[in-house]
């Protein structure tokens, strides 16, 4: 498992500095092996064609792996895919699903993207106070009217 980490490390690195075939090559062996950092950055990877060409159903799987492990970017990352109808079939309940299990872990972006959902009525039913709550907890205060 030592070298597990290393590699892990090592992928990450690769990654930040935009090395991503290389990033690819070692994070992919790991997100195999049940990583869920490596199945995220995978993921990320296949979605943007960063280092390998564009692979929607890859993106989805490992974006989907990822977070079911409850890792919270994974599952903003999921959110997206169903919000916007990319690499997965566009589901607004599916979206604020994801959105809401990163949201709950306090992720501030799943929070107001909840937000805006419930405010624009964007692939769900539009729900002002649903938005105001996301609003709040996101650190955002009430809107003078």
């Amino acid at each position: 498992m030592p070298d597990d980490d290393m590699d892990l490390a090592s992928g990450i690195m690769a990654f930040e500095a935009k090395h991503f075939s290389r990033a690819l090559q070692i994070l992919s062996q790991l997100a195999e092996k049940g990583e869920p950092d490596a199945q995220y950055r995978c993921a990320i990877m296949y979605q943007n064609g960063l280092g390998v060409v564009a692979n929607p159903d890859a993106a989805f799987k490992w974006m989907k792996t990822a977070a079911e492990t409850g890792h919270a970017l994974a599952q903003h990352g999921l959110g997206f895919m169903y919000m916007e109808g990319d690499c997965a079939e566009q589901n607004g309940a599916e979206a604020v699903l994801w959105f809401t299990k990163a949201a709950e872990q306090g992720l501030q972006g799943s929070q107001t993207t909840l937000a805006m959902m419930y405010e624009e009525g964007r692939v769900i039913a539009r729900d002002p106070e649903k938005a105001r709550q996301w609003y709040g907890r996101a650190g955002f205060s009430p809107e003078e009217s």
